[in-house]
């Protein structure tokens, strides 16, 4: 028996790895998560489906109940893949289910995804690091869970950019942290369905970000990388911008 752990990529279904698909094919059950792309399960014809996807306060599975799913599917067949959004590894608590694996000693792969947070802006044409302009970038949940004893997000962080998932429902308190440690005027920009045939991309600042229209799943970049990326989009095509 053993358990492929697979990133989905960040929503459009031609961004997912070869190894991936070929992982799908050979698969006798699929688990998935709300963030894979469904064009994707056509390459696991004849695979038994099961959905465990979750949304803030909407979760159609805990993630106690998914890792039993995962050891009881395991249990009983040659194949499984764990199909996960982005990459499972970020943000998407790979790592839970792969210790509840490895305790019961089920053998477990491993197949990188592309990770909205850096896949979502070059697919808009937003460098996240330039020369002269940003040379680090910090990413960040805009959703800690709230039963931690601590906080450990401060907002406190010096990278030149700041990308932020899951961070739609604290928007506004999640800038006015920021603003206590950059420029109110700092720019922003959130593209909303990356990657997708409805993405939306919406400019603006830490000040007045929070004020406009934006609804989830939807990433958030900080920093001067987004005024680099306005004077890209005034270069482009018309066909392309």
């Amino acid at each position: 028996m053993v358990v492929y752990l697979v990133g989905a990529g960040p929503g459009d279904p031609d961004l997912i790895t070869l190894k991936a698909i070929k992982a799908l094919e050979k698969a006798d059950v699929v688990i998935y998560d709300r963030l894979a792309n469904e064009e994707i399960l056509k390459y696991a014809n004849g695979a038994e489906m099961i959905y465990v996807g979750k949304r803030a306060g909407k979760h159609s599975k805990k993630q106690e109940e998914i890792n039993e799913i995962l050891l009881k599917q395991a249990k009983k067949h040659d194949m499984v893949v764990r199909l996960k959004g982005g990459d499972p590894f970020v943000f998407g608590r790979g790592g839970e289910e792969v210790l509840s694996l490895l305790e019961e000693g089920i053998h477990v792969e491993f197949i990188p995804g592309v990770t909205s947070a850096i896949g979502v802006p070059t697919t808009v044409g937003l460098p996240v690091t330039h020369r002269g302009v940003a040379t680090s970038f910090t990413v960040v949940t805009g959703h800690e869970d709230p039963t931690k004893k601590e906080k450990q997000v401060k907002w406190n962080y010096n990278a030149d950019t700041i990308i932020i998932l899951m961070g739609v429902d604290r928007l506004k308190k999640n800038t006015e942290e920021i603003m206590k440690h950059k420029d109110p005027e700092t720019p922003v920009c959130v593209i909303e369905n990356g990657t997708k045939p409805d993405e939306r991309i919406i400019l603006g600042t830490l000040e007045n970000i929070s004020e406009k229209n934006i609804n989830p799943p939807a990433l958030v970049i900080i920093g001067p990388v987004v005024d680099l990326f306005k004077d890209i989009q005034k270069n482009m095509p018309e066909d392309q911008a």
